[in-house]
């Protein structure tokens, strides 16, 4: 596996305890970014090194999470159904910028928008959904600090999946190990991607996303 990692509790000791922020596997360079599919999908997009194949729609919403323990939530660490296989996708910080900028909030806040009416345009306007979703504990408690996820479709998601991916790699089975060492008690053992807070020198984006 390429991406580099550390135990849970010596990430603990770098990550805000509150507030919306993106947490992620970096370099200087790119990003990490995450997705869950069925067994079959995730063979073909890691032999490929690009989302596709007979089962894979490009005509539905596709969702990318920087964070791996909010992944892990969602997709109960590769057990639920048609969510089998973890995918670590690797994308420039410039891309995912350009993701971050075409973000609309999903559900209305007058923090983002003065008013419906502007929501919604932006929402028929753009291809990118933003949410800022309660962040989990490896055991799937919530805390108190909020992790993002993006949601992609259009050409937005063809351009994310034809083009912008620099890597994709399959890492279940370190995940299922993981889950093994929680199953068995190890939190002390717990070990994940090194993930640090997504620093831009972007301050329109910081303001507009509402990072912090």
């Amino acid at each position: 596996m390429n991406i580099i990692t550390e135990f849970y509790k010596q990430g603990l000791e770098h990550w805000p305890k509150t507030g919306q922020h993106i947490l992620a596997h970096q370099t200087n360079e790119e990003i990490v970014v995450y997705q869950a599919y069925k067994k079959s999908i995730a063979r073909f997009v890691a032999e490929n090194q690009f989302l596709g194949g007979n089962e894979y729609s490009y005509n539905r919403m596709s969702w990318i999470k920087p964070n791996f323990l909010w992944m892990m939530y969602r997709c109960g660490w590769a057990e639920k159904e048609n969510q089998e296989s973890v995918l670590a996708l690797w994308i420039s910080k410039k891309d995912f910028e350009a993701i971050l900028n075409e973000a609309v909030i999903s559900s209305f806040n007058s923090q983002y928008h003065d008013n419906h009416e502007q929501w919604r345009a932006d929402l028929d306007r753009k291809e990118v959904r933003l949410q800022w979703d309660p962040d989990h504990d490896p055991y799937g408690h919530k805390t108190e600090r909020r992790a993002i996820q993006l949601g992609l479709k259009g050409s937005m998601l063809e351009n994310f999946g034809k083009k912008q991916i620099t890597r994709i790699e399959d890492i279940t089975d370190f995940v299922k190990q993981q889950k093994q060492l929680l199953d068995n008690g190890r939190l002390d053992e717990l070990q994940l991607p090194v993930e640090r807070v997504y620093r831009t020198t972007d301050e329109a984006l910081y303001k507009r996303v509402r990072i912090g």
